[in-house]
């Protein structure tokens, strides 16, 4: 519980000045580090053909986003499947298959770091180096300027809004939404990559291997293991640590992830590990305030976020501590002795509270109300969220409940002035449906076709297994349950199809609702205008999520790890 606090206290206390200095980053403005970075980011956009102070309309904001994700994922994917012949490969480790590297390449780039492989035995130096280094440290960045774009438009835009032109809304010309490529470049020279450096040097000194050298050959104490030789898998560990629990990423370099003593040795890279987790998505919270002057809608963001947040990580706690296997020695069972059971609970729901997915300690061997409490963290999917993707994720929440709430007190239904319409609702609902629709319907037909589904567990916590695998996926997370042999073709091109559905939706339709919002006439506040801004409002968006998420998969949740739990529990 003291680690648990520590975190939070460290993430409220950093990500205050970190959130001021990531608005005024995403703001564009002049900034003290001008003339350093300046001549890091002038090439790129050189390069890129753009200046950036040109706005773009939503079309062409999101059109861009999806460019540069082709642009970085096809030579992604090329890389894994030709890495046995591409130098920085010291340790000799062969080509991806097709499928597996496909897998792969779009979980990276869709900031999920689902891993079927381990990386360690499967990937080169160079591969994790720029393939899932590289993809670690923009894509999260992406994620970033899509929010950002969706605050602008939400608030009327970057420059003059057509709205104060008078006429209709399709007379009116698309907001500026501001440049993509700027939104993406100046956050990772200035706000991401400094971050990584710091986070990166501070896991070194703690013993986190960073080398080029190929690892050493030991000879095991023991044996009788029958193994003459034993391999010890290094390489530049720290780096791409820092950028897996910075950047809501989670991918290990080594198989086990955290749980491994080389990837996280001592407890005090296990706090640092920790925090990274939240620290980012903790400073966009705090950067909403300044980035679109209304201070107040940070406090409805913040209280909504830490409040489930708390209720999440408690009941992890108390479930763990309270969970039928308790009292043997099972309750270890795929966890670290160094680290202890209360640190696994603590981390489990932590890296699925934000879209990270890391571990130190295995998922499949959590009690298994811990597991619920996980799934539940990635089916809401908005308690602090990936980086971006996270706040996106509780706009579309924050627009249902205007909505539904409006329409229970008798009122137009209403954000910021503009109204909320049949139009956006529509969208909104499309994106909700969108998750059941493709995790429930995926896992079911999985579980259909036994031959297909490779679960270690035939009961109740295979359902579980498939459940979260899917779970996992849609929400950009990548953690596992483990028992699972995912793999197999099925399972990559399956993954690939839910990792694709849980990312652009959820990025872009925000952005079009928001576009849509800010081309309509705005209407000025009185006394019957809906107050967003207050905790009442703001435990009637904790509610909706809770309903409009929780519900909706409670059957599932019942047959996996609630029936799970119910079989452990003594008679």
């Amino acid at each position: 519980m003291i680690e648990a606090l520590l975190v939070f206290a460290l993430a409220l206390g950093l990500g205050w000045p970190l959130g001021r200095y990531l608005a005024a980053v995403m703001r564009g403005g002049p900034l003290p580090g001008d003339r350093v970075f300046g001549w890091i980011e002038r090439p790129l956009y050189a390069a890129l053909g753009t200046d950036p102070r040109h706005g773009m309309s939503w079309r062409g904001y999101a059109l861009a986003f999806l460019v540069s994700n082709l642009a970085v994922g096809l030579p992604t994917w090329l890389i894994f499947m030709t890495q046995a012949w591409l130098p920085l490969n010291p340790d000799g480790i062969p080509n991806l298959r097709w499928d597996t590297a496909l897998h792969t390449m779009v979980s990276f780039l869709t900031n999920t770091n689902q891993q079927h492989y381990s990386g360690q035995a499967q990937l080169s130096y160079l591969s994790q180096m720029t393939g899932i280094v590289g993809l670690q440290v923009v894509t999260p960045m992406m994620g970033l300027a899509l929010v950002a774009a969706t605050l602008r438009a939400l608030f009327g835009g970057r420059a003059a809004d057509g709205a104060a032109r008078g006429g209709n809304a399709g007379d009116r010309p698309e907001v500026d939404v501001g440049n993509y490529w700027a939104d993406v470049i100046r956050p990772t020279v200035r706000f991401m990559l400094p971050l990584c450096l710091a986070w990166s040097l501070l896991l070194t000194s703690q013993g986190v291997p960073s080398t080029l050298a190929a690892g050493p050959v030991a000879t095991p104490i023991d044996a009788s293991a029958g193994m003459a030789a034993q391999k010890i898998p290094l390489g530049p560990v720290a780096p791409m640590v820092a950028a897996k629990q910075l950047g809501s990423n989670g991918g290990g370099w080594y198989g086990p992830n955290s749980a491994f003593p080389l990837e996280n040795p001592t407890p005090l890279s296990n706090l640092i590990e920790l925090l990274g987790i939240v620290l980012i998505p903790v400073s966009i919270v705090f950067m909403v305030g300044p980035f679109t002057g209304r201070r107040k809608f940070t406090g409805l963001v913040l209280g909504c976020m830490l409040l489930m947040s708390a209720a999440s990580t408690g009941a992890a706690f108390w479930s763990e501590a309270h969970s039928a296997t308790r009292a043997d020695a099972a309750l270890m069972e795929g966890k670290e002795t160094r680290l202890g059971a209360e640190s696994s609970a603590l981390w489990s729901t932590l890296t699925t509270q934000v879209n990270n997915g890391s571990v130190d300690a295995m998922h499949d061997s959590l009690a298994p109300l811990t597991g619920l409490v996980a799934l539940a963290n990635m089916l809401v999917n908005a308690i602090w969220g990936g980086v971006g993707c996270g706040l996106q994720q509780f706009l579309v929440y924050l627009l249902l409940s205007v909505f539904l709430a409006g329409l229970m007190t008798g009122r137009t239904p209403e954000l910021f002035g503009r109204k909320i319409e049949a139009g956006e609702v529509r969208l909104l609902a499309l994106l909700i449906l969108l998750q059941p629709l493709v995790v429930l319907g995926l896992t079911a037909l999985t579980l259909a076709v036994p031959a297909i589904t490779g679960n270690s567990n035939p009961g109740f916590h295979g359902v579980s297994q498939v459940l979260y695998e899917y779970a996992s996926a849609f929400a950009n997370n990548g953690s596992g349950f483990e028992g699972l042999g995912d793999a197999t073709p099925w399972w990559n091109l399956s993954c690939v199809l839910v990792l694709l559905l849980g990312r652009y939706p959820a990025l872009i339709v925000p952005l079009v609702v928001a576009a849509r919002l800010a081309r309509k006439r705005p209407s000025p506040e009185s006394a019957g205008t809906l107050q967003v801004e207050t905790p009442t409002f703001a435990l009637t968006v904790v509610a909706v999520i809770v309903i409009l998420t929780l519900l909706q998969f409670m059957p599932a949740l019942v047959l996996g790890p609630i029936a799970d739990h119910l079989a452990l529990a003594p008679a």
